[in-house]
């Protein structure tokens, strides 16, 4: 119960060793010998999976066109937002920055009364 228990590897070959041998004084070293098939059927293959042949994209000059400008179009609104929201924080820090400097003199003018 303490020990554990390993379980039996099924060899390659499909035979099973055991994992205790016995002890008896008939002992062969070397490579043991599988036995050969006495099945008359030929090996098996491997089943092949059949190929799908999918339908190639083929698009017309008015297609590509349109899938052009819709690349192109999708590029500048993408720029547009990112530009714009750029803008936001340049404009709020610029904001920031001026509310602080009045601040400051505002502090500093009822320091010196």
């Amino acid at each position: 119960m303490i020990r554990p228990k390993i379980p039996v590897n099924p060899l390659p070959t499909g035979l099973v060793a055991p994992l205790v041998h016995p002890t008896t004084g008939d002992i062969t070293y070397g490579s043991p010998t599988v036995p050969a098939c006495d099945c008359p059927h030929a090996p098996a293959a491997p089943a092949k999976k059949p190929r799908v042949q999918l339908p190639a994209v083929s698009l017309t000059p008015a297609g590509l066109v349109a899938a052009v400008a819709g690349g192109a179009g999708l590029v500048l609104v993408v720029g547009a937002v990112l530009i714009s929201m750029l803008l936001a924080v340049a404009i709020t820090g610029a904001s920031v920055a001026v509310c602080a400097v009045v601040l400051r003199s505002l502090v500093n003018g009822q320091t010196r009364r």
